[in-house]
């Protein structure tokens, strides 16, 4: 896995004109609204995958 995982789009205009901002790890900035955020990983949900079967006939 890479070290850094970029953004497909600014989540609030939804441009693609993405750049890494100063700020720190996982901060970016759109050149297109003039917004930065800041993007972290929480961790994995303690639940997991959860398979459901609604009888499609297509198990898994």
């Amino acid at each position: 896995m890479s070290e850094r995982a970029a953004p497909f789009y600014c989540p609030y205009c939804g441009d693609e004109d993405l750049r890494p901002n100063e700020q720190g790890h996982g901060a970016w900035e759109c050149a297109a609204c003039n917004r930065a955020f800041q993007l972290k990983f929480l961790g994995l949900l303690a639940r997991g995958v959860q398979r459901t079967n609604n009888g499609g006939g297509n198990e898994i």
